[in-house]
């Protein structure tokens, strides 16, 4: 595969923020009714955005950074960042953040709130009040000026059972207050009776936690549109690309697809909400969840003032193969070895990107799966399509 390393991506994280500050994405150790990560997927995030960091110094769970991610960045040209901590499990990653914020006076720029109790809200790089109200999903009208909504109503939890008796299936339920989610954890489609009493349960279950429930209009969407800014005083607000986003019927999060053609006035509603965040004192990445229906009416359906799935796609480009890209990740079906031989045949071909990777063989007292996340990036979907589907027969042969 040809050298890339003289490639650079549109934007890194050192152009976006100042030099002391470090970034973390993983979420906190301690979970939340709507945001409830199995551990081993919480550490693998942490590797994601090391080609895009640039000099940005990130944190990082030990086992995404061994010698195997290390191979995987040579076959592509790229040398393994050097501007990394490590942390190995809760402990160690809660007293990396205290040393780090209050020994070596860095800020933290955190993907997903902590607790008060880990590190005070004046630690944070972005202001901690600012970035929990741009992210609160009742508030998604204060931030797109009362455009681009779908029939809405918030209630309190409380008052749930009640209000709920009012809506006709199909609809959407979401927490309404600050507590973070991601991948559609906290989201709940509701097609029947049977989904909604599976909903009412998990809203039973966070009612010492969750003051407010979403009931929202499902959307029969014909694109759904994740459109991202970046934004500093010095660069002003700039664009930095629209991918699809793959969700199951529910809701769920299964990554995403570059989009060539991207309607004008989906971009458009984009800038107009991060100009508003940015009003509010946002910089950095943001992502914003727009959904075209049938009539070509676009509807913001989350924000996500924060980096998403698909940032290092996008701002990756430049480096990739023309044509089509799909941003995914995969977990070992069994044998490690095998399944990172796969990944490294596939790299070969010019066809597999490599993001991460969480190498489940640096532990030694128990089973773990590795994981890998990735950008599938060749001239057609089709193309890349036929060759996924050849790569998972190729993992089961271990």
């Amino acid at each position: 595969m040809t050298k890339q390393s003289s490639l650079r991506p549109k934007i890194t994280l050192s152009d976006l923020y100042d030099s002391n500050i470090v970034y973390t994405s993983r979420p906190s150790y301690i979970s939340n009714p709507w945001l409830e990560p199995e551990e081993h997927q919480s550490n693998f995030l942490t590797g994601r955005e090391l080609l895009i960091a640039n000099q940005m110094p990130v944190i990082v769970h030990e086992a995404s950074v061994t010698e195997n991610l290390a191979q995987l960045f040579q076959l592509i040209g790229q040398d393994m960042p050097s501007n990394i901590y490590k942390f190995n499990d809760k402990s160690s990653y809660e007293q990396l953040l205290a040393t780090l914020a209050q020994s070596l006076d860095k800020k933290i720029y955190f993907q997903y709130i902590h607790d008060e109790a880990i590190l005070k809200k004046h630690y944070y790089a972005l202001n901690k009040d600012i970035f929990v109200a741009l992210n609160n999903k009742s508030r998604i009208p204060e931030w797109t000026n009362n455009k681009y909504l779908p029939k809405r109503e918030v209630v309190n939890i409380e008052d749930f059972e009640q209000a709920i008796k009012h809506w006709e299936f199909p609809f959407v339920l979401k927490p309404g207050d600050d507590l973070p989610t991601a991948g559609g954890y906290g989201v709940m489609i509701c097609y029947n009776q049977t989904d909604l009493d599976k909903a009412s349960k998990r809203i039973e279950k966070a009612k010492s936690e969750t003051d407010t429930i979403i009931i929202e209009q499902k959307i029969e969407a014909v694109a759904n549109y994740c459109v991202q800014f970046a934004y500093t005083p010095k660069l002003g607000v700039q664009y930095i690309g629209t991918s699809q986003q793959l969700t199951d019927k529910y809701g769920h999060y299964n990554g995403n697809l570059n989009v060539q053609d991207v309607p004008k006035k989906v971009i458009q509603a984009g800038k107009e909400i991060m100009e508003i965040g940015v009003a509010q004192g946002y910089y950095g990445v943001a992502g914003f969840d727009l959904l075209e229906d049938a009539q070509g009416d676009i509807f913001a359906i989350d924000l996500n003032f924060r980096q998403n799935g698909s940032t290092s796609m996008l701002l990756l480009e430049p480096i990739l193969t023309q044509g089509f890209h799909k941003f995914y990740s995969y977990i070992s079906p069994g044998d490690n070895k095998h399944f990172f031989n796969t990944i490294v045949k596939y790299i070969k071909k010019g066809v597999l990107f490599p993001l991460s990777y969480y190498d489940g063989d640096w532990y030694t007292e128990e089973q773990v799966s590795s994981r890998f996340g990735c950008i599938w990036h060749g001239e057609s979907q089709s193309q890349i399509e036929k060759l996924e589907l050849q790569f998972l027969e190729d993992l089961k042969k271990g």
